[in-house]
C-alpha cells in the first residue's frame, strides 16, 4: 500500500471509529425492556480494535513521511501565512469611517495591494509546487 492509499484508509478508519463509538453512546443506556440493535460492549470492543489499527497505520504513515517533513511543515506554514496575508488591509486614499460618515479619513499603506497580491500569488504557487511533490511522494512511497 502506498501513502496515498494509507491516507484514504486512515480517513475511512477515523470515520468508522466515530460511527462505532456512536453506537456505544446510543445503546449503552437504554430503556429497560427495549431491544438495542447493537451491543454496546461489542461496539466498544470493535472501537478499541479499530483504534489500535489506526495507531498502527498513523505510525507507518509518520515513518514513511520522514523524508518530506520539511515540505509538509513548509506547506502548512505557507497556508497559515497566506490566511494572514489575505486579510491584510491595503486600503489607501480617502475613506469614510464605517461608524462616522462625516469626515473622510486619508489612509496610507506601507505594503500596497499590488505587493500583497504578488506575495499571495507567489505563496499559492509554492504551495501548489509542494503539493505536487507530496502527491508524487504519497503515490510512490510504500508503507
Amino acid at each position: 500500500m502506498n501513502i496515498k492509499q494509507a491516507l484514504k484508509l486512515k480517513k475511512k478508519l477515523a470515520s468508522n471509529l466515530n460511527r462505532e463509538f456512536g453506537k456505544v453512546q446510543s445503546y449503552n443506556s437504554i430503556e429497560e425492556g427495549t431491544n438495542a440493535p447493537y451491543s454496546a460492549k461489542e461496539s466498544l470492543k470493535k472501537w478499541l480494535k479499530m483504534s489500535d489499527e489506526l495507531i498502527e497505520l498513523k505510525t507507518k504513515i509518520h515513518k514513511a513521511n520522514a523524508p518530506v517533513y520539511d515540505k509538509i511543515f513548509r506547506m502548512s506554514e505557507l497556508k497559515n501565512q497566506l490566511t494572514f496575508l489575505k486579510s491584510l488591509d491595503c486600503t489607501e486614499g480617502k475613506h469614510y469611517d464605517r461608524y462616522s460618515r462625516e469626515t473622510p479619513i486619508n489612509k496610507v499603506v506601507e505594503i500596497s495591494l499590488l505587493e500583497k497580491d504578488k506575495m499571495v500569488l507567489a505563496m499559492e504557487e509554492e504551495i501548489e509546487r509542494i503539493q505536487e511533490e507530496l502527491d508524487h511522494h504519497n503515490a510512490t512511497t510504500s508503507i
